[in-house]
């Protein structure tokens, strides 16, 4: 499967924005961005001028490569969206916080979704019992996400933990950090999701 596997950082300054790829740097004073705020490249810090189709495509790249997919899923997640009742836009952002990776990752056993996606493939994980190894797997509320037994000693696991503080956890996610357990106690909304993102301007580009 084709994968990015240049520098994530090179990512978050082509975006203009924080993509939180680089787990606990990305809260600290060593990120990118608060380094060197413009684009990479030779002509990375001259003035860029983008069409109405370039500010939509930007906002696509910048959502894709924040949760960590490739276009294909990326835009058949979009459809499935289209197909559900409600906004689009919205319904999409909602697709995606629901991902077993992101979920792993909003509950803090990951300092990043890449990390959480490669701790979810080796099977570090059960949900409401059973072994889960689909990072794509779409949660729903009630559902219970465990970290196995062999994998609690798992030092990537611990020190993520630890750090937990300093990463908030979402008002829909409940972590019980001593028994590393994780709740989805109801489906996220609009006003959750707290990143940057115009998802409008998604829903315009593939509109096209």
């Amino acid at each position: 499967m084709a994968r990015y596997t240049g520098s994530v950082c090179r990512l978050c300054r082509r975006e203009g924005a924080k993509l939180f790829l680089k787990g606990d740097r990305c809260y600290s004073e060593k990120c990118a961005i608060e380094k060197r705020n413009y684009p990479p490249g030779i002509h990375g810090q001259g003035r860029m001028r983008f069409s109405d189709y370039g500010i939509q495509l930007r906002e696509k790249q910048k959502v894709k490569r924040m949760y960590g997919l490739l276009e294909r899923q990326f835009r058949s997640n979009f459809k499935k969206a289209a197909a559900m009742k409600g906004r689009a836009g919205e319904q999409m952002l909602i697709l995606l916080e629901r991902r077993l990776d992101n979920v792993v990752f909003r509950m803090g056993f990951a300092t990043s979704r890449s990390e959480a996606r490669q701790l979810v493939r080796h099977g570090h994980f059960n949900v409401n019992g059973r072994k889960a190894m689909t990072p794509s797997m779409i949660v729903r509320a009630g559902w219970q996400v465990s970290l196995r037994e062999k994998s609690q000693k798992v030092e990537r696991i611990s020190a993520a933990l630890d750090t937990v503080e300093g990463r908030s956890i979402p008002q829909w996610i409940e972590l019980d950090k001593d028994n590393f357990t994780g709740t989805v106690v109801q489906l996220p909304a609009r006003e959750d999701i707290t990143l940057p993102i115009d998802e409008q301007l998604i829903v315009e580009l593939y509109s096209r």
